[in-house]
Order: C-alpha cells, then structure tokens, then sequence
C-alpha cells in the first residue's frame, strides 16, 4: 500500500512539475515599446518512461544511442510523453526528438556525447555537416527539461588557437595527440590518441563538420527550461526556421576559447522569449540571424522576439545581431540583461552578400562591466574568418553589390556601463545606407580609450542625453 500511494505521489509531482501553464509569459510582454507576438504554451502528453525501461545504464562506460531511440519511439507510439533521465552520466551518440516529446534530466544527470565522430555522419549524402548532438526537423511540441546538463564533449571536434590558453592547457590538448598548423599556433583535434577515427580527408574539412548540440529545423513549439548546455563541438541551441520558441532559466558554458562557441542563435525565427538564462560562452552570446530565403521554410527573417532578464559573462557579444541577416529581422526587445566581461556589449555586424533590413529594434537597461572592445557597435564589412584564416590574411570580398546590410530603426535606451575600451563606434559602407535611423539616449558608458569612433559619413546615430565619461581609475 505504502509503494502504491508512493508511486501515485511520485506520478502526480512529476505531472506538476512536467506542466506549462498557460499565461505563464503573458506578464513579460507588459509595457513593450512595439507590439511583439507572444510567445504559446504547449502542453506535453503525460505518458513517461524512464531511459533504464529501455536497458539505459548511466555508468559513463555503455553507449546509450539505441537506449534513446527506442524510448522516443515508444513515446511517439503512444503520441509522446517524457523521456526521464535519472542521475547518472548517459554515454550517447546522436538523439533524435520527434513531435511531443519532452526529454526530462534530473538533478545530477549528464548526457555526455561519444567522442566517436563516426556515430554523428549523417546518411545523406548530401549533406554538409554531420549530424547534431540532439535534433529535430519539422515536429511540433518539443521541450528538454530538468536540472541535469547536456555536454557535447567539444574538445574532440574544436581546434585552438595557441594564444587562447595557458601553457598548461596548451600540453593537455598536445597530450590528445592532434595536429598542428601555422608554426604551431593552431592545434586541430586530429588522429587523437582515443583511437576513434576521423571523418574527412584533413583536419581542416573535418573541422568544417563540427556539430551543434541542440539543432532544430522548422519546428513549432520548444521549451527549454532548466538545463545546462555546455562545451559544444559548435553552436549549443540553434533552433532554425522555427516558430514560438520559450527558453527560460537555462545555462549556456564553454571555454572562453572555444571557436564559434555560440551561446543560443535564433536563426530565422519567429515569436520567441528568452529569459532568466546564464551564458558563459566562447563566442557569440545571445544572437539572432538570418539566412538565404528558403521557399519551403516554416518561417524566413527573425520576428517577435523578446529577451529579458538574462546574465552574459563571457562572450565575443552580449547580444549580437549577424553576421547573417538576409532576410531582415523586425519587432525584437531586449531589455533588463547584464553583461560582465565580454567583448563586445551590443554587437550589429553584417557585410555585402550576407546582409539584409534589421529594424523595429528596440533595446533598453542593459548592465555592462569590463567590456574589452566596444560598449555599443555597428559594423557593416564584418569578414568571417575560420581557424585556419591567419588574421592579417586578407578575406575575399563578394564581386556583386547586393545582399546589403541595413541597421535602421534601432532605439537603444538606458544603457549603463563601466569600463569599455570605446563606447560607441559605428561605420557603413560609402555610398549606402548601411547605418541610419539609429538612436541611443539616457545612458552612460565609462570608456577606457576613446568615447567614440562614428564615421559620420557611413553612419548615422544620434545621441540624447548620452554622459561618455573617461576612465580615471
């Protein structure tokens, strides 16, 4: 009787605590400066199995990709449910989610990804990349869950550069094996000791496959809430061309020198809130782009997105909009964030070929200490350069003159920050409107070296009540 009534206790907390009440992010959307769609709650199916139903063992040592797949595939026979991850450290190759399925990570458990890159090709031939930690393509309801972490195990697949770390970390990735470029000042997880085999011709293709963790395409409806994400091969949440999307109170870690270690993208989508979440990221931090138009997406462009309420340590920008923008983004708010240490605070960078109309961006009561570079920037001849591109090596341009970058319509309010090396630096491109219609006012920034560097005449950005204030130490 006593394990009857505990099993009901159990079943009724795990009901409660698997719930999305509806109205629950109503309250963020009070006082907007521009109407932005909210954000839909979504329930899950209650059905829930545990990964041990399915011979799952989290003992760090037995892989678990068959365990994964079959437990998805009984919650999807019975129309979803929730995957339960127990404590443990859950050895897996790639997960794939399918339509409502919340996979739920206790306290204390790890899904750590093998370091096998053979189990992450993906079986098109067409494609270009392997195969994301955890994925999904065009499913509705979707939700990952809990207080576990989810590490992507991205020392296998990332090269370093020798000037990011420390002598000692620098003989710890040499005691992997790997190779190096560049008279020794790049290191490429190449023929590593583990044994496990490459997957291209060279470490520089190889390279080029790095995967994300959590990589979705045209889907609708994703709840992330509670987990950390972190040390990914690449990007850590990357939801494409997907709509009404709620990430809330989850946490995004990586070394600071991990290449191309975003945070969170939203690439190409529509009516999203991120709030109450932490980065400590390698690059960007919070960042939305937008790609080539594709005709039989779920959304193009980036709309109605809402951020609030998060902390960026860490990152090459606090909140970043590109280097892709194509097909324009309009009506996103950000506001009541803090950044601590990154490089950048409020980053715009696109470039001729991957540009497009941003605007209907309003951004107010951002916190930022020790910025390295600049408090607020507009770039527009941003150069993507890989690991394997030296810095002085020159970037080809594109040879046609379209896929323009316009930042216009950008209100920028209320801004505090303490120690920035510029404040404020802003430049287009000759001859276009590249960077116009943008406002910044009732904010103070303490520079280290120059308030500002505008060239006025590629951009054009007023300042109201804006107090630059030199460093005195």
């Amino acid at each position: 009787m006593k394990k009857l009534l505990s099993s009901t206790l159990l079943a009724l907390l795990l009901s409660v605590s698997f719930s999305v009440k509806a109205g629950d992010y109503d309250h963020y959307y009070h006082d907007m400066p521009v109407e932005v769609k909210k954000v839909i709650t979504f329930s899950i199916p209650e059905h829930k199995v545990s990964i041990r139903d399915f011979g799952g063992k989290g003992d760090a040592v037995t892989l678990n990709t068959d365990a994964f797949a079959a437990a998805i595939a009984a919650l999807e026979a019975k129309g979803g449910g929730h995957l339960i991850v127990p404590q443990g450290v859950w050895l897996t190759g790639p997960i794939e989610l399918k339509s409502n399925i919340d996979l739920h990570l206790e306290r204390n458990a790890v899904i750590f990804f093998s370091p096998d890159k053979s189990l992450y090709i993906d079986p098109n031939p067409k494609a270009n990349r392997v195969l994301a930690c955890i994925r999904a393509q065009r499913c509705k309801n979707i939700s990952i869950t809990g207080e576990g972490t989810i590490d992507g195990n991205g020392a296998q697949w990332r090269p370093v550069k020798r000037g990011k770390v420390s002598d000692v970390e620098w003989r710890r990735f040499k005691d992997m094996g790997g190779v190096e470029r560049q008279d020794g000042s790049l290191w490429y997880p190449w023929e590593l000791k583990s044994g496990y085999p490459d997957i291209a011709p060279t470490p520089e293709k190889q390279e080029g496959k790095r995967n994300d963790i959590f990589r979705i395409n045209n889907c609708e409806n994703i709840f992330l809430q509670g987990v950390t994400f972190q040390n990914a091969p690449k990007f850590h949440v990357h939801p494409f061309n997907s709509r009404n999307i709620i990430i809330d109170g989850i946490t995004v870690r990586c070394p600071w020198n991990a290449q191309n270690g975003d945070a969170i993208d939203l690439s190409d989508c529509h009516q999203a809130i991120i709030v109450n979440s932490i980065v400590d990221a390698g690059d960007d931090g919070l960042c939305m782009k937008s790609g080539e138009y594709k005709k039989d997406a779920l959304v193009n462009g980036c709309e109605d997105i809402l951020i609030q309420d998060n902390t960026v340590y860490h990152a090459h920008g606090g909140f970043v909009i590109g280097s892709e923008d194509i097909c324009g983004m309009r009506r996103i708010v950000v506001r009541d964030c803090s950044f601590s240490g990154t490089d950048t605070g409020l980053r715009f960078k696109s470039a001729i070929g991957r540009g497009g109309k941003t605007g209907d961006i309003f951004i107010s009561g951002i916190m930022m200490t020790d910025i390295a570079h600049q408090a607020i920037v507009f770039e527009c001849n941003y150069a993507n350069r890989p690991a394997g591109v030296k810095d002085d090596e020159p970037v080809a341009q594109p040879e046609k003159l379209e896929k323009v970058p316009e930042f216009t319509d950008i209100n920028i309010s209320d801004v505090v920050c303490r120690n920035a090396r510029i404040g404020i630096a802003a430049s287009g491109i000759a001859g276009l409107q590249c960077v116009h219609g943008i406002t910044i006012s009732n904010s103070t920034i303490v520079y280290d070296s120059k308030a500002t560097e505008i060239d006025e005449k590629t951009a054009e950005v007023k300042l109201v009540n804006v107090n630059l204030v030199p460093n005195r130490k």
